[in-house]
């Protein structure tokens, strides 16, 4: 089987039969797992959430204040493994413009963390198909918000737990399935303090934490896997969305239901191996104001300095025209240029990424500088340079392209910085910054980054 169909197969699998009956999408309503499969039991040395029941008085308050800020601790009773459901009762319902100081889990209802092997973490795949590995905290329902309405979700603060970890499923998932058909964990320690780990002697990643998945309920009734994302937001694994940054998303259901998860310590533009630096937070601390009379047909998100529009799609080339139609959409509507005049702006202020290729949809997003004044973005080398190991690829096939310059960098750390493969492929998921080169033709250009700084001398 080529590698394009392998990799789909894989991922096809991951969400077959997560349409359920109505008995069902009651049954999950009422439980922590999928009813396609029974909860499996976590393993003694999980950590236990810090509140172990729901606080009904602190979460439905008679008469919040304006701006009322809630708490909500991630327990059995208000997660979800792996799936959405427009059906399950809200566990906290808020006002527009109140604040939610959440936790939440690792993958699996808290069963990956350290100590667990990579047999166990695939098992837990393979035993409950049709749903995806993140444990999301929610649904929060949020009084006013209507369809049509655009839901503002503000990023005040993110507090991770102590360690995270990235793993290669053994021949499963990820870009590469068929050329690693080993697997592989690795666990990490955050040191917070410095805003970054080791993983390996000499080799230190910076982290810069962000939620992989924030996500309101999709119009369709039913359980849905939460790997891939959509108009509704939900796996988007764009590592610009920290601290001090909105997401915009379009509401599909009354009261939006909103759910955050998948929560990461930093990723590659590509998490290539499925993973980013995967943990859980003790806190994340969000502002959600409803938006009326704002229309949107895709996510968008803002960060202090840039408006961020995105592509996704399960075919990348459509992904790469969707995200120069909604940057063109942007600049018409926020500049009120022309069409043309839209487009040659973002020629000139080109600087677009790689998301994520590996959840089903394909990821891609442009950072679209609020101020005429903003520096010019980098000029993208295609070798290496002072600063960064490059890889770069040329074609007019999107996916291929972006497997060439990210494979020619796994070799690149095997070869020049003597990391096994799979080590390689960790490092990359976790740290590599591959970005699209401007558009020019029916070819596409990909440039694979990793900075040398992560090199450091040894103690």
């Amino acid at each position: 089987m080529p590698l394009r169909s392998a990799r789909r197969a894989a991922l096809a699998s991951t969400i077959s039969g997560v349409m359920l009956g109505f008995s069902a999408v009651l049954a999950a309503a009422q439980a922590p797992a999928s009813p396609a499969a029974p909860p499996a039991p976590a393993p003694p040395q999980a950590p236990q959430p810090v509140a172990s029941t729901l606080d009904e008085a602190l979460m439905k308050s008679a008469v919040p204040r304006d701006g009322a800020v809630y708490m909500l601790p991630a327990t059995m009773e208000t997660t979800q493994w792996g799936w959405y459901n427009n059906a399950q009762p809200p566990v906290l319902h808020i006002k527009s413009g109140d604040s939610v100081a959440m936790e939440t889990m690792m993958h699996s209802h808290n069963q990956v963390v350290p100590g667990v092997s990579i047999e166990k973490i695939k098992k837990l795949r393979t035993d409950f198909p049709g749903r995806g590995p993140h444990t999301i905290t929610g649904p929060i329902y949020i009084e006013g918000a209507e369809p049509g309405d655009v839901l503002k979700i503000h990023i005040n603060k993110i507090v991770p737990r102590s360690y995270a970890t990235n793993f290669n499923v053994p021949g499963m998932f990820g870009e590469f399935p068929k050329d690693f058909p080993d697997g592989q964990v690795k666990y990490f320690y955050l040191d917070l303090d410095k805003k970054q780990l080791e993983f390996a002697p000499g080799i230190v990643v910076p982290i810069r934490p962000f939620p992989g998945t924030t996500a309101v309920a999709r119009a369709e009734p039913g359980p849905y896997s939460t790997v891939p994302p959509g108009p509704f937001g939900g796996n988007l694994d764009i590592n610009e969305m920290v601290e001090g940054t909105s997401l915009y998303v379009p509401v599909f259901v009354k009261g939006a239901l909103l759910w955050s998860g998948d929560s990461h310590a930093g990723q590659g533009n590509g998490e290539i191996n499925l993973t980013a630096i995967e943990t859980a937070y003790k806190e994340l601390n969000l502002t959600v104001t409803v938006l009326k009379n704002t229309t949107l047909a895709w996510p968008r998100v803002e960060t202090p300095t840039h408006w961020i529009t995105i592509g996704y799609d399960r075919d990348f080339n459509k992904a790469w025209d969707l995200l120069q139609a909604e940057t063109i959409k942007y600049l018409v509507e926020s500049r009120k240029l022309t069409p043309d005049e839209a487009r040659q702006t973002m020629l000139n202020t080109w600087d677009c990424r790689i998301s994520e290729v590996v959840d089903v949809l394909y990821g891609t997003y442009c950072m679209n500088p609020k101020s005429a004044r903003a520096p010019k973005p980098m000029t993208l080398p295609k070798a290496d340079d002072a600063k960064y190991l490059v890889t770069y690829a040329k074609g007019d096939d999107l996916q291929k392209t972006m497997d060439t310059a990210s494979k020619a960098m796994i070799d690149k750390l095997a070869k020049d910085k003597s990391l096994s493969r799979l080590d390689a492929y960790a490092l990359a998921s976790m740290a590599m910054d591959c970005r699209l080169g401007k558009p020019s033709g029916s070819d596409k250009e990909v440039h694979c980054l990793v900075p040398k700084s992560l090199w450091v001398a040894q103690r």
